[in-house]
């Protein structure tokens, strides 16, 4: 292996592209280092801009009108190059985070010919998200046509769900027409729970059954026993399960017939209505949890509203997969909301002692963004708090899918 290997980790969006460099060393026991990062955002608009984060006192932003991926990933790799960051011929490889796999994809790959094309397949599962993941592709194949490109799958983890969980009950014949089942989503992000979990228990990814809390805009809870996901809150899309940002989570499915034959709307308005201005936009008119707390705070029926209904609905995917799992080592918080927000991990823990799940409040309450545990010292489950890192993630699979460990 070169004395410097690197790999890329490219995440593309509709909107947005953030692209990772790391390091890597030969002992698989070693993490990837981080060296940089390029943050695209809001693409295709006047409001268009990247930022290049190479460690320095500083990020380097720069407006850019009319940026679109294409240009955001050259311009990324350019600038790294320019800083003499890494050269083509130290590229190991280039990781992709590709959302939906579909059931044929279930693990990481080298993305040939045929991999692609499954990829495009699964485009109708993910719209959005996975023609933007195949501009990615394209884009890199043809910056560094010699290097090896690896996707790694959001709904990979989850597939070893056992019918049971992944099967929705109507017609077989529809179900097997139209591949309709629950992938779960969030995958990257909960098996890296998993991997940290098993690093601070000191125990082998098997030997570990926890329940990981992933909060932010987009929300999920999974169930994973000795180190398999066996059930999680999103489904068929993203839209099942949790209140998220935007997204309504669970709701009945009569609802959407309702609104199709009372509101004349069309499908893809009520698309719009349940994916797009629902979760606690609707409850609350805002998706940004802070500024829900902040009016919270200050007795606000709505926010108060939209706070706790966030808040229950967690609580309630807990306690369901504490009845699947047998005996959990840990319940894990992680991304924006539950990294950071105490108030809500407070809210969704409280009145679970029963269960055997009890947290200190001063652990809770102080400010590390490390892992960090917030039991009490006669919780019967440990509660943790672990920085997520799907980009890290995305580079330790593509690294050991290469077989670039000891």
């Amino acid at each position: 292996m070169k004395d410097r290997a690197h790999i890329l980790v490219v995440n593309c969006g509709s909107s947005s592209v953030k692209i990772e460099l790391f390091q890597i060393a030969e002992n698989s026991a070693t993490d990837p280092l981080f060296i940089a990062s390029g943050n695209a955002e809001r693409l295709n608009s006047e409001k268009a801009s990247c930022k290049i984060d190479s460690g320095e006192a500083s990020a380097e932003n720069s407006p850019q009108p009319g940026l679109n991926v294409e240009k955001a990933i050259r311009f990324i790799f350019s600038e790294f190059e320019k800083k003499n960051l890494f050269q083509a011929n130290s590229l190991l490889a280039i990781g992709h985070r590709v959302v939906h796999g579909g059931t044929e994809l279930t693990a990481p790959k080298i993305l040939n010919d045929e991999e692609i094309l499954i990829i495009k397949r699964n485009t109708k599962f993910a719209p959005l998200h996975n023609p933007a993941n195949l501009l990615g592709i394209s884009v890199c194949k043809s910056l560094y046509p010699e290097v090896t490109n690896v996707a790694v799958f959001d709904t990979g983890f989850h597939q070893t769900m056992p019918a049971s969980a992944y099967t929705y009950a109507i017609p077989g014949d529809l179900s097997r027409k139209y591949d309709i089942r629950r992938f779960g989503f969030h995958g990257i992000s909960h098996q890296y729970m998993l991997r940290e979990t098993a690093r601070f228990l000191s125990r082998k990814e098997q030997e570990v059954s926890l329940i990981s809390i992933h909060l932010g805009n987009g929300a999920s809870v999974c169930a994973i026993q000795n180190g398999k996901s066996i059930d999680t809150s999103m489904g068929f899309t993203p839209l099942e399960g949790l209140v998220m940002g935007t997204r309504c989570g669970d709701i009945d499915p009569a609802i959407s017939l309702f609104l199709l034959q009372n509101e004349s709307m069309s499908v893809s308005e009520l698309g719009s209505l349940l994916n797009k201005n629902s979760g606690l936009n609707a409850l609350a008119g805002t998706n940004d949890m802070r500024d829900i707390l902040e009016r919270a705070a200050n007795q606000e029926d709505a926010a108060i509203l939209a706070r706790d209904i966030f808040c229950y609905r967690v609580k309630k995917y807990v306690g369901s997969y504490l009845a699947a799992i047998r005996k959990p080592d840990a319940i894990v918080f992680t991304a924006g909301i539950g990294e950071n927000s105490s108030e809500i991990r407070a809210l969704v823990l409280q009145n679970l002692e029963h269960l055997g799940i009890e947290f200190d409040q001063s652990l809770n309450t102080e400010k590390n963004s490390a892992t960090r545990e917030i039991s009490a010292a006669n919780s019967r489950i440990k509660v943790l708090v672990i920085p997520t890192d799907e980009e890290k993630m995305i580079a330790i699979q593509t690294r050991n899918l290469l077989g670039f460990t000891h």
